[in-house]
Parts: structure tokens; sequence; C-alpha cells
């Protein structure tokens, strides 16, 4: 408590200060006082908080050049864990221009939504993922976009390379006037939240949100003497702004991966003498399914943050790999209320204090699961669920706590706004997810509502697997839900489909249209075979009793398939697979 009082009075004199001073300033600071100390470390390589910064410098001076940026456009950041990335957001920072961050995973028409409602006028890409920018880039042309490649030379028509500019580019520093107009109210990146649109949302944050976030690692006692593992995406508001924008805040170190490995963590963590690291749920069940060895126990790692761990691997992760004080967090990139469980209580996402409540003020309602809507009384307000119920959590919308919603998305900022909660008039934010407060304070997360379910650390929108779905030859109407797996943190995709008339499921169509389409966390492992889907009066997709009878083919008359990643195809889901992946022999 103490530390957030202090860090509530930073934030306050940085909301002050003219001209405002943000994360970027803090960095130049950092960079002028330990310029040589390293920031990030990637593949053999070590690049110190100078030659970040000096590289920075080149990329702003680059684009601004070759894609006349000014002061406010939107730059789309359509790239990979690298160092690259770094240094060309601080860049973009330098020119006053917002970034969009997105998904390097996907592709085609979700890839051209979430560039174009961020409203950017450049996208940047690096040589690996050309092949997908390709697949879009004649929609790209037609709108007047600016396409760079981090590379020395392209053969692809219409994309500039970008790296032989940023050589040749001066590395002094930038006019701080170039960024005169930026206040922390100010959008300073996009990051993308699936939705029940089918297609990302593009959640604003602002440079208040920025500060907000990146205070975490401060939060749990996490200093400048530490060493930083980062092994999330750098998309992800987890792995960009707790990771990245904390370890700048902090001025520490850090170690980047290109992709989370559980057979090189440790040894990672010992290379790089690591302090902390980063999680999500399905990462420490990664680390505790790897072989025993001797040294599970030899490592440095005081800290690990992150969220969505469940209490058993949470216990088997302590047991197995030492002492590590587990920081696990609850929040959403567009929300206004998060929670630090900072008490080392097994299972809980945090804990209440009066501090939290007045900086945060918050309410968990009673929710009607079937309906997906909060239960109200005879005034038309929302009831308050009793200590130890499971309800929605609303977060009130106040100066100090802001909801600013999704760009270009007037709907569904809407559809996240509750009002009448309390008392008339107020404003709430519906985190949408399902929280239980015990009688000593600690808060648990239950369970998610809406057409949103997690696997693998990612949100997945139902209704855009289901639009990819139904463009499969033989199928016309498909629903998609998650369901649980024993042992697995998450819900894991299943769809109900009906098929067209006289068809029968075409699993080889089925299979390339997911896989051409859509990220492997999102593919429908299990799909339904139903003479007719079952819709409410609104003629929304019922998922509750989907949801509930799973898919053991002992329980469930109609057909099943399984999406078998060894064969490649929908086979039929037999009671042998079924015990197979029960018994974890086959690997979701």
């Amino acid at each position: 408590m103490w530390r957030s009082i202090k860090l509530g009075v930073r934030i306050t004199k940085y909301k002050k200060k003219k001209p405002f001073y943000s994360l970027l300033d803090h960095f130049i600071d950092g960079a002028a006082r330990h310029p040589d100390k390293v920031l990030v470390h990637f593949e053999g390589l070590q690049y110190t908080y100078a030659e970040v910064d000096q590289r920075s410098s080149m990329t702003a001076r680059a684009l601004q050049e070759e894609a006349r940026l000014t002061e406010g456009d939107t730059v789309a950041m359509f790239l990979p864990n690298e160092p690259a990335f770094m240094w060309t957001f601080l860049g973009l920072a330098k020119l006053g221009c917002p970034a969009a961050l997105l998904n390097y995973n996907i592709r085609a028409k979700g890839l051209l939504h979430c560039f174009s409602c961020c409203g950017a006028k450049v996208l940047i890409t690096c040589p690996e993922l050309l092949t997908a920018v390709e697949e879009v880039l004649p929609t790209l042309t037609e709108q007047g976009i600016s396409v760079f490649v981090l590379s020395n030379s392209c053969s692809v028509p219409g994309i500039r390379t970008l790296s032989d500019k940023v050589q040749k580019a001066s590395d002094e520093p930038l006019p701080r006037d170039l960024r005169a107009n930026v206040t922390i109210r100010s959008t300073a990146l996009y990051i993308y939240t699936s939705g029940t649109t089918g297609l990302p949302k593009a959640a604003v944050v602002t440079h208040e949100r920025v500060w907000a976030a990146c205070f975490i690692q401060a939060a749990v006692g996490v200093t400048a003497d530490d060493i930083f593992y980062l092994n999330l995406p750098l998309y992800h508001s987890a792995g960009f702004l707790i990771g990245f924008a904390g370890g700048i805040e902090r001025g520490l170190t850090l170690v980047l991966k290109r992709k989370f490995s559980a057979s090189q963590f440790w040894d990672d963590c010992r290379k790089h003498n690591v302090t902390v690291t980063q999680y999500i749920g399905e990462t420490l069940r990664y680390l505790c399914n790897t072989p025993p060895k001797s040294s599970d126990k030899q490592h440095g790692v005081k800290f690990a943050i992150g969220n969505g761990v469940r209490t058993d691997i949470w216990t088997e992760f302590l047991n197995r790999f030492g002492d590590i004080q587990i920081r696990e967090l609850y929040g959403a990139t567009e929300g206004n209320i998060g929670f630090i469980n900072y008490t080392n209580k097994i299972g809980a996402v945090g804990r209440i204090n009066p501090l939290h409540k007045f900086f945060f003020p918050h309410t968990v309602i009673k929710f009607d699961v079937e309906k997906e809507e909060p239960v109200r009384n005879a005034a038309g307000l929302c009831i308050e669920a009793s200590r130890g119920e499971t309800g929605l959590l609303v977060g009130k919308v106040t100066k100090r706590s802001p909801f600013v919603g999704y760009a270009a998305n007037k709907t569904q900022t809407e559809k996240k706004r509750l009002r009448d909660v309390v008392r008339k008039g107020d404003l709430f934010f519906n985190t949408g997810d399902l929280l239980l407060i015990d009688s000593e304070n600690f808060v648990y997360f239950m369970d998610r509502v809406g057409d949103t379910f997690r696997w693998k650390g990612e949100n997945v929108a139902t209704s855009e697997v289901g639009d990819i779905l139904t463009a499969a030859n033989s199928v016309l109407e498909a629903n998609v839900y998650g369901v649980k797996v024993e042992g697995h943190e998450g819900r894991i995709g299943m769809a109900a489909v009906t098929l067209k008339e006289g068809e029968e499921f075409d699993c080889t169509d089925a299979f390339k249209h997911v896989v051409t389409y859509l990220p492997p966390y999102a593919r429908p492992r299990f799909v339904r075979i139903q003479p007719s889907l079952e819709v409410t009066g609104t003629f929304k997709m019922k998922k509750v009793k989907l949801v509930e009878e799973g898919f053991n083919p002992a329980d469930i008359a109609d057909p099943l398939f399984f999406l078998d990643t060894d064969k490649k195809n929908y086979v039929p889901l037999t009671e042998e697979i079924y015990n197979a992946i029960m018994s974890r022999e086959i690997k979701l």
C-alpha cells in the first residue's frame, strides 16, 4: 500500500508537469544516466540503453524522411519479438506518433480490419511476415498505405525497405517540439483485444494508462538491479506494458525471447541471472510438464508476474521450483479496474484494501449467466453480490479511473458501458468477467461471460471462428464456444455446426479453412454436428447447455469430430481418442 501511494504521487506529478513527462522522457533520462547498462539481451546479442536510444532516433529520422510522418500519425507495427520492435516504438514516440501493435498471428481479413480501425497510414513489418502482408497488399496499395520492411532489400513491388535508410540516418536526439502537443490523455498506442463482433477491437491506450500499467513492476517490488525475462508477445499488454514498459520505468535489463520455450526457460534464467519473469497460466503448466531435473531449484528467480494460473499448477510450480513470489494479476487492456495478489495467497488474483477501493471504485453484481445480463431490482438498479457469491465485476468510470474505449468502434465501446448500477445515472465499465470476493477480501477469478473464451493465453472471439467455419463448403451455421479440458487452463475451442442440405461434413475442407484463416489457438479442436442450432427469442445462439455437455462421445449422440494435428484433418472423435485426450497422451 505504501508503494502504491508513492506511485500515485508520481503519476499525479506527471499529470501536472508542463511539458508532459512521458515514459519516453523517462527512457531518455535513463539512457543519459546509465548509457552503458544493457537494456536488452537477445539471441547472443546485447544492446545498451544508449544504443537503443540512438537506434530509435535513427529510426525516427528515417521514418520522418521516408514516410513523411508528423505528430499524431498512427503507425501499425506488424513485428515479432525482436529488439527492433523496441526501438521502432521508441522512435515513433519521439515523433509523437501512436503505434498500433498488430498480432503477428493474424492474417487476411483480420489483418486488414486491425490495420484499418486504428486509422494508420503506414505499416512496418519484417521479412519473415512479408507473405502475410503480400496477401493484403493490393488493398493497402489501393488505400494509399505506405508499407515498409525492416530489411536492406525487398523484391516485392509496393513494399519499401527501411533498414538501409535507418543505417544512414543521424543518431542525434530529436527536438522535443516534434511531440509538443502530446499530453497524458493522448493516445500512446493501440492494443488489440478480441470481442463479440468476431474481429479484434483496438483498445485505446493513453499515456496515462501506459504509466499505470508499467508501475506494476514497481508495485510488486522489482528494482533497477533486477533482470527481467520477457517471453510473452510484445503485441500483448502483458508483454509490452508490464514487461517492456515496466522494465524501462525500473531502468533494468531485459532478456527478450522470440517465443516462450519450456525447455530453454531455466537455462536462460541461469545464463542471464534472471530474477523476475512473466507468465500466463499455460506458461507455468508447460514448465511443470518438463522432465524433472536436479537443477530445478538452482536459479535466482524471485518474482513471477502474470495471470491465469490454476491453483493446482501454482502449488506444483512452487513445490518443484522453489520459493518464487507469484504475483498473480487481474485486469484488461481497456479496463479501469485491476488487482494484484501481493499476499502469496494461492488461487487469488488480488485482495481488496481501502486504498485500492478509493482509487478504483468497483463492485461485484449479481449476473444471470443464461440471459447474459445483470440482475436488477424493481427500481432498475443492479444488485450487489454477497460475499462468497460469484458475480460480474464492474468498475466505476471516474476521472481517476476512466474508460477510453475502442478505436473506430462506438458500438463495442458502448457495450462495455453499464449504467444505473448503484444509483440512477452512474456509469461503470463492464469487465465481462465473473469474480468472487471472500470474507477476507481475497478476490478470485471464476469465469468469462459473452462471446469470448481464453485458450493458450489468447482471447478467442467465437463469431470470428464461426465466420471462418461457415465459409467451408459443407457448413451452414456454426455456434462456437469454449469447453474445459481436465488439466488445462482456460477453454479450448469447440463448434456445434449444421450442414447444408444433402451434405456430409467435409473434414478436409473444414480443416483447410481453419488452418488457413485462424491462428492455432483459435482453431476449433472439436466439432459437433447438429440437426439445428438452438437460439434465444432474439436469435442469439445458446451456448450454456453445449458448454456443459462438453465433448465426451459417450454422453453425446451427435457426430463428433476432432482436429488431429498429426493427420492434418478432422477425424471422428472416438472414445479411444477422448480417453487419450483425458490421459494427456494426446497433447492439445
